[in-house]
């Protein structure tokens, strides 16, 4: 039997997965959320240090900065929004279990999509730093006979990041739903005493472990593919001369 939500318009039916719909809602709340920081920050008198949300916001913001910057370096700090943004939506999809909604992420189709954003950017940063000969010549390095293990170990990096988010979270979620079951047949007085503390650790720990893990892969796999600033100066300076 599928699960979801159904719309009736007239006498059409609308069915929209679980997921999907808890993927909408999050967006908007996020959407909002910003919208309502954004107003914030433009009333805010900046020579005042900030307080409240203003100060949890720059601290997350500052961390993201530094991740940024530690794994891709100063001169890639223009990825920080991104990974703020993708960080922000896989911590609300992990956590949204605890208020009863179906994790975005323990579904395949959502974490094969956010591996795949990365994989485009991972591409596409790649022909834009080294050029096209450069990105195709690095598939033949260190000899042209590796070519087809090369692209094979390319294509494999989005399935390992979306395979290693979509089983963590499934798999939590499963365990939970198994131990719901289990301790309603012995005594629904108990589950509040062993199922808060697991939440804790499959809900709260393990998925904002995911989130950060998903994050630094991603900032790794786009670094790594991308010429370094001495590469792309020195690019520069042959098309100049």
């Amino acid at each position: 039997m599928k699960r979801g939500i159904v719309f009736h318009a007239g006498d059409k039916t609308i069915w929209l997965h679980e997921s999907l719909f808890t993927t909408f809602v999050i967006v908007i709340v996020l959407g909002i959320l910003s919208l309502y920081i954004h107003s914030k920050i433009k009333k805010a008198d900046f020579k005042e240090k900030p307080t409240g949300l203003l100060h949890i916001v720059e601290i997350i913001v500052e961390a993201i900065n530094n991740l940024t910057v530690q794994t891709m370096g100063e001169h890639n700090m223009g990825f920080a929004p991104y990974m703020l943004s993708l960080g922000a939506f896989l911590v609300c999809a992990n956590l949204s279990g605890l208020l009863g909604f179906v994790p975005p992420t323990s579904d395949y189709n959502v974490t094969l999509a956010l591996a795949l954003i990365t994989f485009a950017m991972i591409h596409f940063f790649s022909v834009k730093t080294k050029g096209i000969g450069g990105y195709l010549k690095q598939y033949a390095e260190p000899i042209a006979i590796l070519t087809p293990i090369n692209i094979l170990g390319e294509l494999a990096n989005p399935v390992s990041l979306s395979f290693r988010l979509f089983g963590n979270i499934l798999s939590g979620m499963l365990i939970m739903s198994l131990v719901y079951q289990g301790l309603g047949l012995i005594s629904k007085f108990i589950i509040p005493l062993v199922a808060w503390p697991l939440h804790g650790y499959f809900d709260v720990f393990s998925g904002v472990l995911q989130t950060f893990i998903f994050l630094m892969l991603s900032m790794t796999y786009i670094n790594s593919d991308m010429a370094s600033p001495e590469e792309i100066a020195e690019r520069k300076a042959k098309k100049q001369s």
